[in-house]
Parts: structure tokens; sequence; C-alpha cells
């Protein structure tokens, strides 16, 4: 009786056990609603304390940690720059810290001195007119989780569906909710100096090999080039014509896709591109681009054609000499 008895008892307490951590993860926000919307942002321009920070994601609770040491009472801060589904975790770029004031307020002269004292540097974010946003109950530590767990996938899903350009994502921890936020515009004010230093240097280093290898391809072609050129001069010449004709479709065509080489932030465009002004051009692109040709009439072709004409009609006229 004595052995059922205790056995009743241990069921019992896992029972209770299961229950309050069930209840505390209810509490925490395990079936709350997600809901992403774009619209006004809930915050005007703020002045941040951040610390820079090149690594795995997971990371940041040390630079969260360290920014609420200084100043417990002021909201919490995070900028990430690059998605970890397509980035090397070690190659992610982030920024982390305090909001120091809000708005016209000014941030405290002696909180500012202490931030810099541990390293921090000091930058403004404007108000962006139009972001992406959603929020998340802030309730206990495992509120962070599930927010990451659930708010990320779903802004993801919203932001390719309607095929927006918004970058980066803002964390804001603020009272008892968690805030996500992507701008829509100005996107490259929210890039703090070292992040922009970074995407100056990969820029550049990426003009560096695209010109490479448009010297390498250069020599192929002239080389080429210069093989057949005793054999027909009529060829040669159409050629050159029809390319200085399609020219400026081939080199629009070359900025398009140098524009969308980067895969690193959360968006697919530059850190400068609007999503307004994109989602014109992809409005545009249907109906304007080559207007009048038909659908299978490629550039390529209108060279063939051309090239044909060229060849078809000296022909033409040695067989009409020949007649007369």
């Amino acid at each position: 009786m004595a052995d059922w008895l205790l056995i009743g008892l241990f069921a019992a307490l896992v029972v209770l056990l299961l229950l309050t951590v069930f209840g505390f993860a209810v509490y925490s926000g395990l079936f709350s609603e997600v809901v992403v919307s774009a619209g006004l942002p809930p915050f005007g321009n703020i002045t941040v304390a951040y610390k820079f920070q090149v690594g795995p994601y997971g990371d940041n609770g040390r630079l969260f940690m360290e920014s609420c040491s200084i100043s417990p009472k002021l909201c919490s801060i995070a900028i990430y720059y690059d998605s970890p589904h397509t980035v090397d975790p070690e190659k992610c770029r982030y920024a982390v810290g305090s909001i120091l004031s809000e708005g016209e307020e000014k941030p405290s002269e002696e909180v500012v001195r202490m931030f810099l004292k541990y390293g921090f540097k000091i930058f403004n974010f404007p108000a962006s007119s139009h972001v992406v946003m959603a929020t998340f109950p802030y309730t206990t530590p495992l509120s962070i989780h599930l927010a990451v767990n659930r708010v990320h996938t779903c802004l993801d899903a919203y932001i390719k569906e309607r095929k927006l350009c918004a970058h980066p994502r803002l964390e804001i921890y603020k009272g008892s909710q968690i805030y996500f936020i992507c701008p829509l515009a100005r996107q490259g004010d929210f890039y703090v100096p070292e992040m922009k230093e970074l995407e100056k240097k990969s820029r550049v280093a990426a003009a560096d090999a695209e010109d490479a290898q448009t010297d390498i391809t250069g020599a192929d072609t002239l080389s080429e080039t210069s093989s057949v050129s005793l054999e027909g001069t009529t060829d040669s010449r159409d050629t050159s014509v029809a390319t200085s004709i399609l020219s400026p479709f081939m080199s629009g065509h070359s900025r398009d896709e140098a524009d969308n080489r980067s895969e690193h932030s959360y968006s697919e465009s530059g850190a400068s591109g609007s999503s307004f002004e994109e989602l014109d051009l992809e409005g545009n692109g249907d109906g304007d681009g080559m207007v009048g040709l038909p659908s299978d009439l490629s550039p390529a072709g209108d060279h063939d054609i051309a090239k044909a004409k060229g060849v078809k009609e000296p022909i033409a006229l040695e067989k009409e000499r020949g007649e007369e």
C-alpha cells in the first residue's frame, strides 16, 4: 500500500511539473499569434550605443549583457545585416547595444560617457517612413527563443511573398514587447560605419574580380576575332554594327546582373535600394522593355537576320549582273 502511495505522489509531482513548464511556455508566448504588417514604424529616430560584431548570431548574448549592465533601464536593440540561411554563421554581421534616446530627446551625457568608456560607439538611426513589422510578447527569457524561432520565419515569408526589399532587421526590446522591424526606405541609414566600410571593401573586391574576368574574356575574344578576320570582312562588319546597336541592352543587362549578385543581406537587393522603386520597376517590366517585338524574337535573332541579309543581297546583285 505504501509503495502505491509513493508511486502516486511521484506521478502527481511529475504531472504538476509538466503543467508548470507548459504554463510557463504559454505565458512566454508559445501560442501567441504572430501578425506581420507593413506601415509606419512604432519609433521615431533613435540614438544608439552599440558594438559591432562579426560571427554567429548566437554569440550576441554577451553584448546584450554588457550593454544592460551599464544601464539596465534602457531598451536593448540588435541590428542584423545578414541572413543566416545564406551566409556562413562565422561571417554574419550585427550590432548590439542600447537605445539612449528617442525622437527629440537628447541622451544623457553621463550615460554616453559610460558607454564610451566601455568601448561602445554612438550612432543615430533615422525614422523610416515605411517598415515591415511584427511584435512578440516579452515576459520571460524564454520569450526571446520563441520569438527568434517564430517571428523571423513569418517575416521571411511575408517579404518573399510580396517581393519586398526590407533590410536590415532590427530587434527592439521595450517593456513587455519585442519589436521586429525591417525598414522599407532609407535602409542605408541603418548601416553603422563599420558595416558600411565592410560593404565598401566587398564592392571594391567584387569590381576588381569582375575587371580581371573581363580582361581575360576580352583577350580570348580578341584572339578568336583575329584568327577569323581574313575569312570574311562582310560578316565581321555586320557583327560589329549589330553589336553597336545592341550594346545599350547588353550593358543594361550586365548592370542588372551585377546589382543582383549580392546574396548576403536579408533582402535580395543592395543596401541602397528602395523597395518602392524596385516594385515600380517590376510592375513596368512586363509592358515596357522591348515594345512591339514578338516574345520569341531576341536580340540574337535580330543579329542572325541582319547577318543573313548581309550575305544574300550581294549574291542577288551578282546574279542580276550575270543575267545582264
